[in-house]
């Protein structure tokens, strides 16, 4: 029974991600500018806020032997150059592949959602693991707690993906094939932290903080410059502000 009720919580993670995510099958396959804007302003928003709520303060509060901030600090600064890399690496590739390829931007959005993922898939599988190891019911109350959570937490961001993918011109199922994909890392590496549970623990932290940095990243280096661009700017700003206020509460009232 304790591991089925593991199986269903490592599970649901995966399947709210995949329910965003099927958002895009709301929208028309290309919206006015303004819309766009939106869009993307809202992709900023929820990742800004994640990086803060679900991301560095749970890797603040989680570090032992030293001051949080150092893995914080540290983890953004990696996360941070690690995306840069990338950002250089698929531009180069993108001049030798033509226009055939998703935009930059996207490619960088569905990369960092998904680094974003490992960790948070990591943090469930723990919590579950340490809950069987120790076949304590109230540690299991908690796991299947976090996993609801975070489950909640993944439906905005599913739709964070795949509508900007779906704007740049990829079909609705592909976008949300890809949408899906960037989630189904969550239970890989939460069945990872369950064999794992007590050599995961000491770097969750920092592999928290390294996600932040990449998610910190993607939205002010390419989300909120071209939400911001266009004949109605505002409107970035407001489904910015739309999609950290949505992001934040849900972190805060879920835990």
């Amino acid at each position: 029974m304790r591991i089925l009720i593991t199986g269903g919580g490592v599970s649901f993670v995966f399947a709210m991600t995949c329910l965003g995510a099927a958002s895009v099958f709301f929208f028309r396959k290309r919206q006015p500018g303004a819309f766009q804007q939106i869009f993307l302003g809202f992709a900023a928003g929820v990742m800004l806020a994640a990086s803060v709520w679900s991301l560095l303060i749970p890797a603040i509060n989680q570090t032992s032997g030293m001051p949080g901030w150092i893995p914080a600090a540290t983890g953004v600064v990696f996360g941070s150059v690690f995306l840069l890399g990338m950002d250089a690496m698929l531009l180069r590739l993108r001049r030798f592949s033509g226009e055939g390829m998703i935009s930059k931007r996207t490619a960088l959005l569905v990369f960092a959602v998904t680094l974003h993922n490992i960790p948070e898939g990591m943090a469930v599988g723990l919590s579950f693991g340490l809950a069987l190891r120790q076949n304590n019911p109230a540690l299991q109350a908690a796991a299947m707690a976090l996993a609801l959570g975070i489950g909640i937490q993944n439906i905005p961001e599913g739709t964070a993906v795949s509508l900007p993918l779906q704007q740049d011109g990829v079909p609705p199922v592909k976008a949300f094939l890809l949408a899906c994909l960037s989630g189904a890392v969550e239970p890989i590496f939460a069945a990872l932290a369950i064999l794992l549970a007590f050599w995961v623990a000491p770097v969750m932290p920092w592999l928290l903080s390294f996600a932040a940095g990449a998610m910190i990243y993607v939205a002010l280096e390419e989300l909120i410059p071209q939400a911001h661009c266009g004949q109605k700017p505002r409107m970035g700003i407001v489904g910015a502000v739309a999609g950290f206020v949505l992001m934040m509460s849900l972190d805060v009232a879920l835990g």
